[in-house]
């Protein structure tokens, strides 16, 4: 049975203490990195673009607020507040918010390059 690590490892965050990333006019980002994975917060304004991308990493995608259209194999699939997208590894995908919207996405592993700053297809982002 492997051993559990101590709670004294576990790190407690709050999102009002994360400083936002402004990726763009219309997106900003947060997010935090565990051992093997990362949970981003975005936000982002109506008309934003995430341009197609692909990327190793398992991504789920949360919309908590608003409405995010993802183009995934060139179809539309519009994921609204409450609703959750699984996006397996490899597969392009791009994503314009259709109104407000806030997206709890979670990567594994994490996305080095978001952490070594090397995402500049994402600090385009208007239509």
């Amino acid at each position: 049975m492997p051993q559990e690590k101590p709670l004294s490892a576990s790190r407690h965050h709050r999102w009002v203490d994360i400083k936002p990333e402004q990726m763009n006019p219309l997106t900003a980002r947060q997010y935090i990195v565990g051992t093997n994975m990362m949970l981003a917060r975005i936000v982002l304004r109506k008309g934003a673009l995430v341009p197609m991308h692909h990327h190793f990493h398992e991504q789920i995608s949360h919309v908590v607020e608003g409405a995010l259209e993802f183009r995934i194999d060139g179809k539309p699939v519009t994921v609204r507040a409450g609703e959750i997208l699984c996006i397996p590894p490899h597969v392009p995908h791009e994503v314009v918010a259709l109104e407000d919207s806030v997206a709890l996405d979670i990567f594994n592993p994490p996305r080095q390059d978001w952490i070594d700053g090397n995402d500049a297809y994402l600090r385009g982002g208007g239509r």
